[in-house]
């Protein structure tokens, strides 16, 4: 399988990152039952002059980390990427592989978690063990004026890293905040199957984060 190199190289973790131990164990695991898996914590994937930064929660054990590209490969990269598609943020054919053609626009994808958690769970040290590298991501990316975060961990990790405060941000879908350096969060509900089969989030929801990001941006000129 042909894996998709990152747009942000000099933040990303190694591939044999050892600070989480059991993310590490999941990992090794993954790689004796699937070793032509990516089973390694997975890049960012976009624009790197992006002005929209979409935060996710953490590779998926079918998705992202099999093909090591953000949401490739399971449900909830169907929603969304055709969703940056019909928003002008995406180009080319996705097709579940990162050997498709498909690109972002103006658009990147980051993670609050790189590597596969267990039941998609990370514990609340893991999150805060993997946040320099959200940090890095987030700084690596000088005109990235809107994020979107989807579901509440990675809405909690990037408010931190972006300076804000969460008592004053607090997460809901289709929330805004504004940042302390003028950067501007949008919340959605996690894409997820779970969420789309339960009727928590819709495609009508979901398109509406992304008409807002496009509002925002027009309004702003970010």
């Amino acid at each position: 399988m042909d894996f998709a190199p990152s747009p942000l190289p000099d933040t990303e973790p190694p591939r044999d990152c050892p600070r989480c131990p059991r993310l590490v164990a999941v990992r090794e695991a993954l790689r004796i039952e699937h070793p032509d898996w990516w089973n390694a914590p997975v890049r960012a994937f976009g624009d790197p002059d992006a002005w929209l930064a979409i935060v996710g929660l953490a590779p998926g054990k079918q998705g992202a980390n099999r093909t090591g590209r953000p949401f490739t490969g399971d449900y909830s990269g169907d929603l969304l990427f055709t969703t940056l598609a019909r928003y002008g943020l995406a180009t080319g054919s996705y097709e579940g592989s990162p050997a498709d053609t498909l690109a972002l626009t103006g658009a990147v994808i980051i993670n609050a978690v790189k590597c596969l958690p267990p039941e998609n769970k990370p514990t609340p040290e893991e999150i805060r063990t993997c946040r320099p590298f959200l940090e890095g991501q987030a700084g690596a990316l000088p005109n990235a004026r809107v994020f979107v975060a989807l579901g509440q961990i990675a809405h909690q990790s990037i408010v931190k890293v972006l300076g804000g405060k969460l008592p004053k941000a607090r997460f809901g879908h289709l929330a805004e905040h504004r940042m302390p350096d003028g950067r501007i969060l949008i919340d959605s509900y996690h894409c997820s199957r779970y969420n789309q089969n339960t009727g928590r989030l819709t495609r009508e929801m979901f398109e509406a984060v992304f008409e807002r990001a496009l509002a925002v941006r027009a309004a702003t000129g970010a």
